[in-house]
């Protein structure tokens, strides 16, 4: 990635999987204040690696940004190449959360993976990385535990 290959206002088609797709970031303007970004993404999916059917999340990447942004149209290019990819719920969630946190290296970073049920049981994932600043509110993700979500 740079800068000057971003994919934003370009054409751009689908890539085939995570591994392919490219993820861009933009220079934070305010890199010298402590401030909370979130993307959600209600209607996440993947296949299961074994049957190939498909899973459904809700993810939410909560962020304090460090010299980094990243960039949200390569974010949800990213998120839709998951759609064909065999992988189970903790990889999917946790593997997102660390490739954003090699590219952007935040302050913070944290995921939460709120999977819809496979087998009668949903599956919720969390993972986190680096330390929230204590100036610093983070709100609950907002996704009710599991009642038909």
């Amino acid at each position: 990635m740079t800068e000057t290959t971003l994919q934003l206002g370009q054409a751009s088609t689908l890539p085939d999987s995570p591994e392919a797709a490219q993820l861009d970031r933009v220079p934070n303007p305010h890199p010298d204040t402590d401030y909370l970004a979130r993307f959600t993404v209600p209607e996440f999916t993947s296949l299961c690696p074994v049957t190939g059917q498909p899973d459904f999340a809700i993810l939410v990447i909560d962020y304090v940004p460090g010299p980094w942004l990243v960039e949200s149209k390569s974010l949800k290019l990213y998120m839709h190449s998951f759609r064909n990819h065999g992988a189970f719920h903790e990889d999917c969630t946790v593997a997102i959360g660390k490739r954003l946190a090699d590219l952007l290296e935040p302050r913070y970073l944290r995921i939460g993976g709120y999977w819809y049920p496979r087998g009668g049981i949903p599956i919720d994932v969390f993972w986190q990385t680096g330390e929230l600043p204590k100036n610093l509110w983070l709100p609950d993700q907002g996704v009710a535990p599991y009642r038909a979500r």
